[in-house]
């Protein structure tokens, strides 16, 4: 079962490895940084468009993120 802590902490590690900041992804993606730190650390998920930029700033597939086993 996919659970959103574990997405937000699959997110959360991503985002340390691409070497950028929450800020400079967040400018991006297009969305506020506090928008995204919500993403990380509330009860928030973004929507799919917002998502799937975000997957793709970070250079990750999104099936990465959510924790999709093929």
């Amino acid at each position: 079962m996919i659970k959103l802590e574990d997405i937000q902490k699959r997110l959360r590690e991503a985002i340390k490895s691409s070497n950028m900041t929450q800020k400079e992804i967040a400018e991006k993606v297009g969305i506020n940084p506090s928008t995204l730190s919500k993403y990380l650390c509330q009860n928030k998920f973004p929507s799919i468009e917002t998502f799937a930029n975000l997957c793709e700033v970070l250079q990750e597939s999104s099936d990465e993120i959510l924790g999709i086993k093929k």
